[in-house]
C-alpha cells in the first residue's frame, strides 16, 4: 500500500514512526506547506500541496491544524480515498455532519484519531464498569506551542469526553456547568466541566495546557467499586467492597495506542467493514465539546 501523512509537525512525525513499522506499506509520501519541516525527511518523496496525491495513495493521515481538517478531508473523501483525521474531526458541527454524510455516501472510510480508546489500561476496565455514579477526569499538559487554533476543550478534554460517552452507555444529559480561562493563547487554555446525567451520574472534567507536569487520570466510582486509571503510566488500581472489607488490586500493562489505532484503521480499510459507531461516537464527543465551549463563552 501507499500512504501519505499531511502535516509533519509533532503528531505527524509520531504517525510516521508508527507507519514505518507496517511491512505492507511500501511507500509513504509527506505533505507540508513548510519546506523546512519536509527537509528533515530527505529520504521521503514530499509535496507542498495535498491535491497532488490524488492518484498516488491508498489512504491518507491528516495531522494538520484543526481549521484545515474539513477542506483536506473533503477532498480525499470525494475522491474515495480512506482518511484518518486527528481529533477533533472539524471546527464545527456543520463541517462534521458534512464529512460524516460524505463518508457514508461514497462508502469511504473516515476515521477519527481518538487514540485513548486504544490505551490498554482503558481497554482492561471498560467492560467491567457497571452503572458508575461519579467519573472524574484530569488531563493536564505543559504549554504545547501547537494546536493553538483550538481551545483546550477540543485539544485535550475531548479525549475524556469520548471515553465517558462509552462508559455512560447513552444516558441523557440533564445539565452542564462549565468554566474556563484564556491564559497564554486566544482560546481557553484551562477548563472545568461538570456534566449531570439523568439517573444521577455526574462527570467532572478538568483540562489544562498550562500545567508544569503531564497528567492523564480517570477515576470511576460505583456502588461497590472504585477504579483509578493512570492512562499515561498505563496503571490501574481497583478497590472493591466485599462484605465488610476492601479488596485492592493493582494492574499494569504496556502498549502503543497509536500503533493499535493504526492497526484498526488499516484492518477496517482492507476488509471494507467500516465501524460507523466509532465515527458516530467521535462526532458526539465533538458535539459535546463544542457545547461545553459555548457555555464557557457565554460566561
Amino acid at each position: 500500500m501507499k500512504a501519505a501523512i499531511i502535516g509533519v509537525g509533532k503528531v505527524g512525525s509520531l504517525r510516521l514512526k508508527i507507519l514505518e513499522k507496517f511491512k505492507e506499506i511500501k511507500k509513504i509520501y509527506l505533505v507540508d506547506k513548510d519546506r523546512k519541516k519536509l527537509s528533515l525527511y530527505p529520504s521521503y518523496e514530499s509535496f507542498s500541496c495535498y491535491t497532488l496525491l490524488k492518484n498516488k495513495v491508498d489512504f491518507v493521515i491528516i495531522s494538520t491544524p484543526t481549521s484545515s481538517h474539513f477542506e483536506i478531508a473533503k477532498f480525499f473523501l470525494k475522491n474515495k480515498i480512506p482518511t484518518l483525521v486527528e481529533k477533533p474531526l472539524a471546527s464545527s458541527l456543520k463541517e462534521t455532519n458534512y464529512l460524516f454524510n460524505l463518508s457514508k455516501k461514497n462508502k469511504t472510510l473516515l476515521f477519527v484519531g481518538h487514540t485513548e480508546r486504544y490505551n490498554c489500561a482503558y481497554q482492561k476496565i471498560r467492560k467491567i464498569i457497571h452503572q458508575p455514579y461519579f467519573i472524574e477526569c484530569h488531563r493536564l499538559s505543559p504549554y504545547p506551542y501547537r494546536s493553538l487554533d483550538i481551545s483546550v476543550i477540543l485539544d485535550l478534554m475531548i479525549h475524556d469526553l469520548d471515553l465517558i460517552l462509552e462508559l455512560v452507555k447513552k444516558r441523557e444529559i440533564k445539565r452542564i456547568e462549565a468554566i474556563g480561562a484564556k491564559v497564554l493563547s486566544s482560546h481557553f487554555d484551562i477548563a472545568n466541566a461538570r456534566i449531570v446525567f439523568k439517573e444521577g451520574l455526574i462527570a467532572n472534567l478538568v483540562a489544562s495546557r498550562i500545567s508544569k507536569e503531564k497528567m492523564r487520570k480517570l477515576r470511576i466510582f460505583s456502588s461497590s467499586d472504585y477504579i483509578s486509571l493512570d492512562l499515561a503510566q498505563q496503571k490501574i488500581e481497583i478497590y472493591k467492597k466485599r462484605r465488610k472489607k476492601i479488596q485492592y488490586k493493582c494492574l499494569s500493562c504496556k502498549n502503543e495506542p497509536l500503533e493499535e489505532e493504526l492497526k484498526d484503521f488499516l484492518n477496517q480499510m482492507k476488509k471494507k467493514r467500516f465501524n460507523w459507531n466509532s465515527l458516530e461516537r467521535a462526532c458526539l464527543a465533538l458535539k459535546l465539546a463544542l457545547k461545553i465551549q459555548k457555555i464557557i463563552e457565554k460566561k
